[in-house]
């Protein structure tokens, strides 16, 4: 029996016979990806001098929020940078700049290189309720199981999951001792598989699900938020997920109890992420800089040991970056947290609180 769906953000009305499949730069699998490796640049000494001479340039005692694009000109590496943007966002979704010197910058050094070069490819925008704009990926000795305790924070596994920003960028300082691989996998590809497989599980998916907010509410917002896992919008596939925040928000007040068939879907969406037939996985590297759109690509890592002193252990700063040329999103994503001076979704703004870049992982 064919089952009609409610209205989707573009207002179409959609069967299981009648679900969209997208044939487009955003649908990809792992295993091709790992064979052409068009997806990483290696900076040349000539670019690294001009991220050199830009870090150079910065008073010591400037605050890092106050740092613009006027003061870090980047005069070639920028347009490569363009390139790059255009890419994870209306490309592939992902790319790694490899190569920038983080062995011989102080960690304020190396803060302000990966702010200069966000600056040429977004808006750094706010990832907790903090206000952290400059944020730290490392174990904090925190236990996930807390309902507010983020998995950044730990050594856990992460699963396959999205963002609140149009881009969310990485660069590595540290590796860990074993373990710690970042995953990445289409979520079109996710898609079209499921549609083929199991359309009565992507019906489902595209039905909105609660989320925490961690404790992280914007003003005039509850306690959780609720959006759907796949979003067809203007003829491309739009993506929400964090699976850990559905299942943390079932309690809190309010919150409807996922149904079975939500739970079936969910775990079919979470093995087709983990097939080694989808997704791709790549080691990090100290000075590598991973950039991933948080429409088109689930992204996860393995849970990893650290070393144990604490000077060696993983250290990655992290982007939210809001870009003006990005895609075309669904009202309720913008919705979700509010939006940008210049119309781009806001990453987690808290009220009362103000943005801050901070040196060390908090």
């Amino acid at each position: 029996m064919t089952r009609q769906h409610t209205p989707t953000p573009d207002g179409a009305m959609w069967t299981m016979d009648t679900l969209p499949l997208f044939n487009n730069a955003q649908a990809w699998t792992g295993p091709s990806m790992a064979k052409s490796l068009d997806w990483i640049y290696t900076m040349s000494a000539d670019e690294i001098a001009e991220i050199d001479a830009a870090v150079a340039r910065i008073d010591p005692a400037v605050d890092i929020l106050d740092i613009g694009i006027d003061d870090f000109a980047l005069p070639s590496l920028s347009h490569k940078l363009a390139d790059f943007r255009r890419e994870v966002l209306h490309g592939c979704g992902f790319h790694l700049i490899r190569g920038l010197p983080v062995e011989r910058y102080t960690l304020r050094e190396a803060a302000i290189a990966y702010w200069g070069i966000g600056l040429h490819i977004g808006e750094a925008v706010s990832q907790n309720g903090k206000g952290h704009v400059l944020g730290h990926v490392a174990n904090l000795g925190l236990n996930y199981v807390d309902p507010e305790v983020r998995g950044y924070q730990t050594s856990a596994r992460l699963n396959y999951h999205c963002d609140a920003s149009d881009i969310v960028a990485l660069l590595c300082l540290r590796t860990s001792r074993s373990g710690g691989l970042s995953s990445v996998v289409s979520s079109t590809t996710c898609w079209n598989e499921m549609v083929r497989r199991r359309p009565d599980l992507a019906l489902t998916l595209l039905e909105p699900l609660h989320y925490t907010r961690w404790g992280e509410v914007p003003s005039g917002k509850t306690v959780y938020d609720c959006v759907p896992i796949f979003a067809p919008y203007e003829g491309r596939l739009i993506t929400t997920y964090v699976r850990s925040a559905v299942i943390k928000a079932q309690a809190l007040p309010g919150v409807p109890q996922l149904t079975a068939a939500q739970i079936e879907a969910m775990d079919f969406l979470d093995a087709l992420a983990a097939d080694p037939k989808l997704h791709l996985d790549m080691a990090f590297q100290p000075g590598d800089v991973q950039l991933v759109s948080n429409y088109t690509v689930f992204h996860s890592r393995t849970s990893f040991e650290d070393w144990p002193e604490v000077e060696r252990r993983r250290h990655l700063l992290r982007l939210w970056l809001a870009c003006d040329d990005g895609p075309s999103v669904p009202p309720f994503m913008n919705e979700r947290h509010g939006l940008t001076a210049r119309g781009r979704p806001d990453g987690i703004r808290v009220p009362g609180v103000p943005l801050t870049a901070p040196l060390e992982p908090a």
